[in-house]
C-alpha cells in the first residue's frame, strides 16, 4: 500500500492515475456535497473519462448474492463480461446476466412493419444470442454458475431489480443507442445515481 497527498485538483489527479490502474474505487459521495445530491461530481467524472474500470461504492453489498452485468452485444458489454465473470470467480459467487430487448431496439424496429409481432420468436432468438455472448467466457471461467435473464423490460429497472440481492452490478460505459463520442451512457448514468448496490463501470481498452 501506498499513499499519495497532492494539492491537484481531486478528479483530474483520479483521471490521470487511471491511466495506469488496473481499478479505480470511490464513493459515491464525498466533502462538499450539496443535500440531495446521490452521487459526487468526482464519481461521475471518472465514470465518464476514467481510462481504466470504475467502482462507485454505495448501497447494500449483499454477502452470497450473485455479480450481475448489462449484456447488449456492444464492445462495453464484452468489457463488462470480462470484467463480472473474473469477480464472480474471485468471489466465489454466481453470476447473473440480464439482457433487455429494447437494447437491441427490437420494438422500434418490428413497429416499422405491418406485420403482427411473434414475441415469443424474438425472446427466442434474444435467448440464443445471450448464449452465444457467454458461451466463450463460460469456457473460460467453468467454476462459475451462470445465470441468464432475457426481459423485454428498460435495462435500468431490470438491473436495478437485480441489483437489490446483489454483491455487484457491472455494465459497460455505453452501449446500443449511445450517440457518437458519448462516454457515459444514460443506462451507466442512471445507475450510478440509483443502483441499490456497489456499481462496476467497464469500458473497453484502447
Amino acid at each position: 500500500m501506498t499513499t499519495e497527498v497532492s494539492n491537484d485538483n481531486g478528479t483530474h489527479l483520479l483521471i490521470e492515475e487511471s491511466r495506469d490502474a488496473r481499478l479505480m474505487v470511490l464513493g459515491s459521495q464525498g466533502l462538499g456535497n450539496v443535500t440531495g445530491l446521490l452521487v459526487g461530481s468526482t464519481a461521475i467524472a471518472l465514470a465518464a473519462h476514467g481510462k481504466c474500470p470504475t467502482v462507485v461504492i454505495r448501497g447494500t453489498s449483499v454477502p452470497g448474492g450473485p455479480v450481475v452485468v448489462g449484456v447488449d452485444g456492444s464492445p462495453t458489454s464484452e468489457a463488462a463480461l470480462a470484467f463480472a465473470f473474473e469477480g464472480a470467480s474471485m468471489r466465489g459467487c454466481s453470476l447473473t446476466a440480464v439482457m433487455c430487448w429494447q437494447d437491441f431496439m427490437v420494438e422500434s424496429a418490428y413497429s416499422a412493419t405491418k406485420f403482427t409481432v411473434d414475441w415469443g420468436q424474438v425472446e427466442g432468438e434474444e435467448q440464443r444470442l445471450l448464449a452465444q455472448r457467454l458461451a466463450g467466457w463460460q469456457e473460460k471461467y467453468p467454476d462459475v454458475q451462470v445465470h441468464r435473464v432475457v426481459l423485454r423490460d428498460r435495462p435500468v429497472r431490470a438491473l436495478m431489480r437485480y441489483g437489490a440481492e446483489a454483491q455487484l452490478v457491472v455494465v459497460g460505459s455505453h452501449g446500443h443507442g449511445g450517440f457518437a463520442g458519448m462516454l457515459l451512457g444514460s443506462t451507466s448514468q442512471a445507475l450510478v445515481h440509483h443502483v441499490p448496490c456497489p456499481l462496476a463501470i467497464v469500458r473497453p481498452a484502447e
